[in-house]
């Protein structure tokens, strides 16, 4: 074994599932925020509310990703 998967290097791997993974996690945790405003009955503020609260986590993971990109890292 020469440490390659497909002729992609682990860290090559990694870097794809953390991606496009936690992109896919990303997108299932605003189904259930939207599930959850939904089932309360929240209406059109307190749906505003549960997306900016408890989107603030994926706006951090973004963040990251795009100061990465801007300084090269």
């Amino acid at each position: 074994m020469d440490g390659t998967l497909f002729g992609y290097s682990e860290a090559q791997v990694a870097q794809f599932g953390l991606t496009f993974g936690v992109g896919a996690f990303i997108l299932y945790m605003l189904f259930i925020v939207l599930n959850l405003a939904r089932e309360s009955k929240a209406g059109k503020f307190g749906t505003f509310v549960l997306f900016l609260v408890l989107s603030l986590g994926i706006l951090g993971f973004v963040a990251k990703n795009v100061i990465q990109w801007v300084l090269g890292l």
